[in-house]
């Protein structure tokens, strides 16, 4: 029953993290009419990273002088062990989200949104690729989570486009970052690691907006709002809820429960931007829904089978 209950939990954060992802488009789209996009993600990322930083200190104060070390030992030693892990989820997150922007110069927002959603896919491969055991019905699962983004996102067709290439290497590149959250979030101190990941991808992001993107106050004070939403919701709290879903969730169960942010972005066009409801988006929304719980009927009916075998071998 606790098993039960922690999947159930980890399910739920990330599905709270879906939300918030989701409705962080419409932030987004708002937030770049002011700033570039590297200015904007390096801004939100530091902004994430600092508003955790009282939440890190009043976990610590609570804990007490026995307060287990900020860093694990994960069995290595140095540099690796200190800032590895900070490291490749920032890294990740810094080349998903600029390849994305990238692409989006020569792209459409449809294609970009649904290629980008490929990772539900990739991740299952990952895992695998990385020695994890893969059940079918989450390749499944993902495979209908797909077919749902494709009806969302795709509303006017399919064509290939200059940067669809670097929309996919960015969804390559978050499939890397929920991989690599999923081997750390049990082992590593998961405030430390959200913290240490935005100060890597802001830092970066910035790095290559000075010298290529006006950075004004002017700008900075137009898109405050969505700067906040980014930071502080988007990157601050949905980022940290990941990392607490995924210390009990699969990568490959994680990956689907959030691509549901491509149905939130959906909603949150039609709520906040007037965007019209379509027959794709409520097929597509019931399909994604369905992806997240696939596995979950699987393994009741698993159990059921299970039980009735049992039985009849006792009456045997």
């Amino acid at each position: 029953m606790n098993s039960k209950f922690a999947l159930l939990e980890g399910d739920a954060l990330l599905f709270v993290t879906a939300m918030i992802w989701g409705f962080a488009f419409v932030a987004q789209r708002v937030g770049m009419e002011s700033l570039g996009p590297f200015t904007f993600n390096g801004v939100r990322y530091l902004i994430g990273a600092f508003s955790l930083v009282p939440l890190f200190v009043f976990r610590r104060a609570k804990q007490g002088p026995k307060a287990p070390s900020v860093l694990p030992t994960l069995g290595t030693s140095g540099f690796s062990r200190n800032f590895g892990p900070p490291l490749l989820a920032g890294g990740a997150m810094f080349f998903g989200s600029s390849l994305q922007q990238v692409g989006l110069v020569s792209t459409t927002a449809g294609n970009a949104a649904f290629i980008t959603s490929l990772y539900v896919v990739l991740v299952p491969f990952l895992a695998a690729l990385f020695g994890k055991q893969v059940h079918r019905i989450d390749w499944a699962a993902s495979l209908v989570a797909v077919a749902g983004l494709w009806l969302i996102t795709m509303q006017h067709g399919f064509s290939i486009a200059a940067g669809d290439a670097f929309v996919l290497a960015c969804a390559f590149f978050w499939a890397l970052h929920i991989i690599v959250i999923g081997r750390f979030a049990s082992t590593y101190d998961p405030i430390a690691l959200a913290i240490g990941q935005f100060t890597v991808s802001g830092v970066l992001s910035l790095a290559v907006a000075l010298p290529f993107e006006r950075i004004t106050i002017e700008g900075l004070r137009s898109a405050v709002i969505p700067l906040l939403y980014g930071g502080v919701a988007s990157s601050g709290i949905a980022f940290t809820l990941q990392i607490f879903g995924q210390r009990k969730a699969k990568a490959s169960h994680a990956s689907i429960i959030m691509s549901l942010e491509g149905l939130f972005g959906a909603v949150g066009g039609i709520v906040m931007l007037g965007e019209p409801t379509t027959v794709r988006i409520l097929v597509g929304g019931g399909l994604m829904i369905l992806a997240t719980m696939l596995p979950q009927i699987a393994d009741a009916t698993g159990k059921v089978l299970r039980l009735g075998n049992s039985r009849r071998r006792d009456d045997a």
